[in-house]
């Protein structure tokens, strides 16, 4: 299946769920879209319930359900909870830190700053958004992109930024701190579904 690039707020009135972060989507008509949106309430199976929560975190992070699946195989190996291990490493892709550390408004903003090749990880130039990032590794601008109207206009808004990124606004230069701890990410995400759902 292709990655999404339809509406985004669409998406986020179906699931009931901001997967932009920011509430907007669904702070003005918190019903799913359609003629029959408003007065919709179907009853939903154990299984529709954790395809929902799979589908609200494969949407919010931008992945196709190839690059998904592959991602959580990956955080089962891993020592830990595979749960919060696969947030770690859907945290960890390139073009989900340039979004939180305020070079993009939105992660699909970032994703094409990175595609377009306007982002450095450690000096070197990097243009696959899925790009796995390890805690240490410096993220920074491309000299020639420094004055990028997007980039710019993202840093003015003024987003907070989480613990486990830093980012000099002056040196356009940002570094990947640590892996997050869970309470630091969306809570009203439940990632134990999406193992249920995988493990099923």
């Amino acid at each position: 299946m292709a990655r999404y690039t339809g509406p985004a707020y669409k998406k986020s009135r179906r699931l009931g769920f901001s997967t932009l972060e920011n509430g907007k989507e669904i702070a003005k008509r918190p019903y799913a879209p359609g003629q029959h949106g408003a007065g919709m309430r179907k009853k939903v199976s154990e299984y529709g319930i954790q395809l929902q929560e799979k589908q609200k975190i494969r949407f919010m992070y931008g992945l196709n359900e190839k690059q998904f699946r592959r991602l959580f195989d990956k955080a089962s190996k891993m020592s830990g909870i595979h749960g919060e291990n696969f947030l770690k490493l859907l945290e960890s892709r390139l073009d989900n830190l340039v979004y939180r550390m305020g070079l993009a408004n939105t992660r699909r903003g970032s994703r094409q700053l990175v595609n377009h090749g306007h982002i450095l990880v450690n000096g070197k130039k990097v243009d696959i958004p899925s790009y796995q990032c390890k805690p240490g590794d410096v993220i920074s601008v491309k000299e020639s992109s420094l004055e990028h109207p997007a980039i710019r206009a993202s840093l003015e808004a003024k987003v907070s930024k989480p613990a486990f990124v830093e980012f000099d606004d002056k040196k356009m230069t940002g570094t990947y701190v640590r892996y997050p701890e869970r309470a630091e990410l969306n809570a009203e995400i439940n990632e134990s579904l999406v193992v249920e759902f995988y493990n099923r």
